[in-house]
């Protein structure tokens, strides 16, 4: 069984951080927000959160290379295909 590693007790300044202004954050480490990135981006507010369920699909293995070859998320994009495909069928 994996230790957890973190404390159960805080140790981050909130009373600092409440007192800080927008301008007093450093920014410099993280990356500059695209058009693009909000392009791909998804809201989800208000909603329930989708449960998945692993299950096993056979599909065959051109298919399977085509989606890997894409990169990282090719199992959510395979989901994303099926629910698109779902939604013109549904109506």
């Amino acid at each position: 069984m994996k230790k957890n590693s973190t404390s159960p007790k805080s140790q981050t300044d909130f009373a600092r951080l409440d007192r800080m202004k927008d301008e007093d954050i450093d920014y410099s480490d993280a990356p500059e927000i695209t058009p693009e990135m909000f392009a791909k981006a998804i809201v989800r507010r208000g909603l329930k959160p989708r449960v998945k369920k692993q299950i096993t699909l056979r599909v065959d293995d051109d298919v399977l290379a085509w989606f890997k070859k894409q990169g990282s998320g090719y199992q959510t994009k395979i989901n994303l295909l099926l629910r698109a495909y779902m939604n013109e069928h549904v109506r």
